[in-house]
């Protein structure tokens, strides 16, 4: 019973029972990436001949989870999904990672708040301003 109430109303944390319909009905899957998103097409082309393309999300949906092969693939960059035509690998390429903003794993400056170091001296190339006129 809970998981039918959480697939109805939390859309954040998979799909929910309304995606999960209008995929049975009108989508196929075509594949899925390493971190488990699902990405699915529509039977038929709709209007102008193009196919709906979306990703039902493993988890917490967030758009910086997708790989960028998948993005194109989503956005008709690409014609073929990667399963069928995979994207040459650059040798400076490096993984795909999801945005970390917000985490623990987010980057924190030297001198910021959540970072205990201390913050660098000011170069001198800098003057305050005051609303007095006056620098400091």
């Amino acid at each position: 019973m809970l998981l039918f109430i959480k697939r109805l109303f939390a859309w954040w944390d998979g799909a929910t029972l309304g995606t999960l319909f209008t995929i049975l009905k009108h989508g196929q899957k075509v594949g899925e990436d390493d971190f488990g998103n699902r990405y699915f097409e529509e039977k038929k082309a709709t209007m102008y001949g193009i196919k709906r393309r979306w990703v039902v999300y493993k988890g917490y949906a967030d758009a910086s989870r997708v790989p960028t092969e998948w993005h194109g693939w989503l956005h008709h960059t690409f014609d073929a999904p990667p399963t069928k035509a995979p994207l040459a690998r650059k040798t400076w390429e490096k993984d795909h990672q999801p945005n970390l903003t917000g985490t623990i794993y987010a980057w924190q400056p030297q001198g910021s708040l959540a970072n205990a170091a201390e913050r660098p001296a000011a170069t001198g190339d800098y003057q305050a301003w005051s609303p007095d006129g006056t620098t400091s």
